[in-house]
């Protein structure tokens, strides 16, 4: 059962130029991470700008499918939990571009033995996001699918609380040679990181629920 006919083509295809937005951002967020510890800074600078575009993008995609939602009556029944899907999704292209700029002010010096954590905490909460994709685009063509897409979100999601935990456990039992303000700051943004996944579990919780209501 498809939640969407032919007389809702033209909301389909904005509905997944968003989710292509997003999927996007994730895609250059693990780049951007990337190129920082790296310290290829004129390719961070090149990635900000793309996430600062898709962010853009996803906003007024956001706009315009409430917008359509309501001016053509479309989904009266759906339309509150449909504009709440579309909210947490954005969160996360939102969370994507502020955790960008929190490296480009701030800029975190993590110490190069550290550069695998957190590439691995930046893997496990983009993949959380990426996971959530597909189970989100098949809400609105075959929602009796959803559930099952939306277990590797939750698993992503554990592996992103267990690889910062152990990080979080290194930097302040085994680093002594760092003071508490530079591990203080270093546990400050793998929290930024983190906030990916937890938007996408968000956005997995809300989307379980809306998959049941549907199948009702």
């Amino acid at each position: 059962m498809a939640l969407f006919t032919r007389t809702t083509k033209n909301l389909i295809l904005k509905i997944d130029e968003f989710f292509d937005n997003i999927d996007l951002g994730l895609l250059v967020f693990r780049e951007g991470i990337k190129s920082y510890l790296d310290k290829d800074m004129d390719a961070f600078e090149r990635h900000i700008r793309k996430v600062e575009q898709l962010e853009s993008n996803a906003d007024r995609l956001q706009r315009s499918i409430e917008n359509e939602m309501i001016t053509n009556s479309i989904l009266p029944q759906h339309r509150g939990e449909v504009s709440s899907l579309i909210d947490v999704l954005d969160e996360i292209i939102d969370t994507i571009k502020s955790t960008l700029n929190e490296f480009r002010i701030e800029t975190p010096d993590i110490p190069a033995s550290l550069n695998h954590n957190f590439i691995s905490i930046t893997e496990s909460s983009i993949s959380a996001g990426e996971e959530l994709i597909p189970a989100a685009r098949a809400y609105f063509k075959s929602p009796y699918t959803v559930r099952e897409k939306l277990l590797k979100v939750y698993y992503f999601e554990s592996e992103t609380d267990k690889v910062s935990r152990e990080t979080r456990r290194v930097i302040f039992q085994e680093m002594n040679d760092l003071d508490l303000a530079r591990k203080s700051h270093l546990r400050y943004i793998i929290n930024h990181i983190e906030k990916i996944s937890d938007n996408a579990q968000k956005a997995a919780d809300l989307l379980s629920i809306m998959a049941i209501k549907i199948l009702m």
